[in-house]
């Protein structure tokens, strides 16, 4: 096993272990228990999960107190889900006493970490990330959020996990569309941060298909201490932290306008392959990272279609409404060579001009990638 510290230097009491291994989830309960003793637990997953064996070997222990969200996935992850789940917590009686633990996916680490942050201002959650995209991003780092009914993760806080376990053999459960979309996250991670990486998924990723152990557990590593050095140096996404937003603004637009039929990563897919179209107008050059991508979420068998229910006035709509938005219209993290990101005047969001988007919307809906 594998631990990788992550440090947040402007409150450390924020700071956190993440644990990477394989086949150690029978043992992450007394872990937790004695990270957090005399802490009733709560544990959050979803109908997925409840159904794999991972449930079974996290509470062999004990008889914990649970929230299964139902369905599973993206269309559950909204404030009602929050409401139910935080009234059931009252309902057993859950003080400030308690934490909370996120047993699953995106979705489920969302809702978990969200739920924990805000019940009785404030308890500690614990994530146990059980897909390629949690493990890769969304279990680390800290940020929390549901959608509204117009844009994804509307509501959001930010809430540092008390730990993460990674256990690469939670993946070998998932079908292969998820599991292969969630690697779009691994390969966003190399394109910004590291091209040996980059060049290390591409030669290896037969192995990482297989689900091998040994490559699942060093990309785990490799996402996690990327991310890492990363949210260490900018926790709250002041400046540099958005950085991970690579391939995002585009992305999370397809990924809204489809109703969250398009799987995440599949709409990262979509929004990296955007960005590479945008720097090359802006002439930072990418035609052979282009093609290289094309190839890679090809051998994953990820479409960069979007579906054709969706309009351009749709995407600008929506994309006006992006996080990273300024009078109402979003900034775009960019490469300037494979393995960094472009920086400008001390900024990693750059503003982009309108005709240029909207060229690329355009050539995105054409479908002829």
């Amino acid at each position: 096993m594998q631990k990788i510290e992550v440090k947040i230097p402007s409150c450390p009491k924020n700071s956190y272990t993440i644990a990477v291994g394989d086949e150690f989830l029978p043992a992450v309960l007394g872990q937790i228990k004695k990270l957090l003793p005399g802490k009733e637990l709560f544990l959050i997953t979803d109908a997925n999960i409840a159904k794999t064996k991972h449930l079974k070997k996290l509470t062999g222990l004990c008889n914990l107190y649970r929230y299964v969200i139902t369905p599973a996935g993206e269309k559950s992850k909204n404030i009602n889900t929050v409401t139910k789940i935080v009234e059931q917590m009252e309902k057993k009686a859950l003080g400030r006493d308690c934490a909370v633990i996120a047993l699953g996916g995106g979705t489920v680490g969302d809702i978990a970490g969200f739920v924990a942050a805000i019940y009785k201002r404030g308890v500690p959650v614990v994530q146990i990330p059980t897909t390629t995209v949690a493990q890769a991003d969304s279990a680390i780092g800290g940020k929390t959020g549901v959608d509204s009914s117009i844009s994804k993760n509307a509501f959001g806080v930010f809430k540092n996990p008390t730990a993460v376990y990674i256990d690469v053999s939670t993946l070998k459960t998932l079908d292969d569309k998820q599991f292969n979309a969630g690697l779009v996250e691994s390969i966003k991670h190399a394109l910004i941060a590291d091209k040996d990486y980059f060049d290390y998924l591409q030669k290896n990723l037969s192995g990482i298909l297989a689900r091998k152990s040994q490559p699942l557990e060093y990309i785990a590593v490799k996402n996690c201490r990327i991310k890492a050095s990363v949210v260490e140096n900018d926790p709250y996404e002041k400046n540099k932290r958005r950085i991970l937003n690579y391939g995002h603004t585009i992305g999370h637009t397809v990924e809204s306008a489809s109703n969250y039929k398009l799987l995440h990563g599949q709409a990262v897919a979509i929004g990296i392959i955007a960005a590479n179209i945008i720097e090359q107008k802006l002439g930072l050059g990418g035609e052979e990272r282009l093609a290289s991508l094309k190839k890679l979420f090809g051998r994953l068998d990820i479409s960069l279609k979007v579906p054709k229910s969706i309009t351009k006035r749709q995407i600008l709509d929506i994309i006006s409404r992006d996080k990273k938005a300024v009078q109402k219209w979003p900034r775009f993290v960019l490469l300037e060579k494979t393995g960094k990101v472009l920086c400008k005047n001390g900024q990693f969001a750059l503003q982009v001009e309108r005709k240029i988007v909207e060229e690329t919307i355009d050539i995105l809906l054409n479908r002829n990638l």
